[in-house]
């Protein structure tokens, strides 16, 4: 049985946890460590502190990045030399984390989404330590979704901006066909439901797919048809996807920037 302690349990931690225990990880594996949460999961330890008696195996990280510089230092004690560091902090990179916690056996930056609590979670992973640990990483992930390690610290902005952020531009654009729909005519909540079952629809074959994305969007769009309409307008002089990318390098550079002001503080 190993010893996980989750210091701050937000919402991207709460998903996590969530996704563990429906993943089927046992609820006394986990501590929770967080000042305002109301009530945790049955048979999860809700403390209000870092508790005393020893290292953990694995120790999450779930709190503000803002917050790194104060509430990383209590934690310190029950970092050990076999302890896993594992960091959501967007922008806290894995200089300024291993100099936290210099004795950690392994410290793995990782950057999962919200679907995580469905196991769904597209995530990103970069860190450092033995084979063993990015093992025992991999096994934490599995429950949570689909992870890949990445190659240079310098990309999980990129993750961050395309995982991290993502649901939250896709549910722009979600909420945005339903408002076109209503434009023209359809009641809103019927434009809601029949938005959100064609995404959901859309997304399970595309995974399911050996196509690309883009194929399938060919493969829909019938010459001189509706959906070769709509492509043609998003099409057109690349707007959709400068309007993409501008929107992912926003939101990359934005991680750029917390990383600075992180190192600045830490």
């Amino acid at each position: 049985m190993s010893r996980i302690l989750l210091v701050g349990c937000g919402n991207m931690g709460g998903a996590m946890l969530a996704g563990w225990l429906a993943g089927g990880c046992e609820a006394s594996e986990f501590t929770v460590v967080d000042p305002y949460l109301a009530d945790a999961p049955a048979g999860v330890a809700l403390l209000r502190d870092i508790p005393e008696g020893g290292a953990f195996d694995v120790v999450l990280l779930g709190f503000k990045p803002q917050q790194f510089a104060e509430a990383s230092a209590p934690i310190i004690p029950v970092v050990g030399e076999g302890s896993i560091v594992l960091s959501i902090l967007a922008g806290v990179d894995l200089a300024t984390l291993r100099r936290r916690f210099p004795h950690a056996g392994a410290v793995v930056r990782v950057m999962p989404n919200l679907a995580a609590a469905l196991g769904k979670s597209s995530i990103g992973l970069f860190g450092d330590g033995p084979e063993a640990s990015r093992k025992v990483v991999d096994a934490l992930m599995a429950p949570l979704g689909t992870a890949e390690w990445v190659a240079r610290e310098e990309l999980m902005d990129v993750v961050t901006a395309l995982a991290g952020s993502g649901p939250a531009f896709v549910y722009r654009l979600i909420d945005t066909l339903a408002a076109g729909a209503v434009a023209l005519g359809l009641p809103r909540d019927q434009a809601d439901r029949l938005a959100l079952g064609m995404v959901e629809g859309a997304s399970a074959l595309a995974a399911a797919s050996p196509l690309a994305p883009g194929d399938l969007a060919d493969r829909v769009a019938s010459p001189g048809g509706t959906t070769r309409a709509g492509l043609d307008v998003l099409d057109d002089d690349g707007r959709l996807a400068a309007l993409i990318a501008e929107t992912l390098r926003a939101a990359r550079d934005r991680g750029t920037e917390m990383a600075a002001e992180a190192r600045a503080k830490g």
